[in-house]
Order: C-alpha cells, then sequence, then structure tokens
C-alpha cells in the first residue's frame, strides 16, 4: 500500500506534459495495480490461486520499474525524484518474484 501512494504522489508533481503525463499514467496504473493485486494473492483460495495472483503482482512490479526507466531514460523528469521510487519498485519485484518462485517449487513439489 505505500508503494501505491507514493506513486500517486509522484504522478501528481510530475510536469503536465503531454509525455510525462501518458507514461505517468501508465506508471500510475501499474504501480497502484502492484498493491491491488497483492491484496487479492493474501486472499488466494489455493496454492494455483496464489501462483496465478502472485503472478500478476510480478508482472505490475516490472512493468512499474519500466515506465519509471522509460521516464528516467526520457528525462521527463528529474532522477532524484525516480531514484527512490526505483529503488522501491526493484525492491518489491525481488520479493515478490522470490516468493513466486518459492510458490512455484512448492506446488511442484505437492505433486
Amino acid at each position: 500500500m505505500e508503494f501505491a501512494v507514493q506513486v500517486v504522489k509522484f504522478f501528481v508533481k510530475l510536469p503536465k506534459t503531454d509525455e510525462a503525463r501518458t507514461t505517468g499514467r501508465q506508471f500510475l496504473r501499474a504501480g497502484t495495480s502492484v498493491a491491488a493485486n497483492y491484496r487479492a494473492v493474501c486472499r488466494a483460495k489455493s496454492q494455483a490461486d496464489f501462483v496465478s495472483k502472485m503472478g500478476t503482482v510480478v508482472e505490475e512490479a516490472d512493468e512499474s520499474v519500466f515506465w519509471l526507466n522509460l521516464m528516467e531514460k526520457a528525462a521527463l523528469c528529474s532522477k532524484a525524484a525516480i531514484q527512490p521510487l526505483s529503488t522501491e519498485a526493484n525492491e518489491l519485484l525481488r520479493i515478490f518474484s522470490t516468493s513466486l518462485d518459492t510458490a512455484k517449487r512448492n506446488t511442484s513439489k505437492a505433486k
């Protein structure tokens, strides 16, 4: 949830140019989706449901990293503004990817 809040605050401060708003909206969608989809993971009905939903969380976290990288490389806002979110997005991606890998291993062992 905290990451999603920071994503919203970041979006509000973006320059009001078409390029920044377009990529910013994509980041806003992906970044807030991480939290919403993780909430769904916490309510998974089965191991397979957990794996499926966690896969979505990983995809959205990875997409968040992409949009931040694009905004940085296109110089749509300062690197200093992007860096904390980029660090957090990459950390979340690693955590969720590891969790997904572990869940997949545990699912395959159970068969």
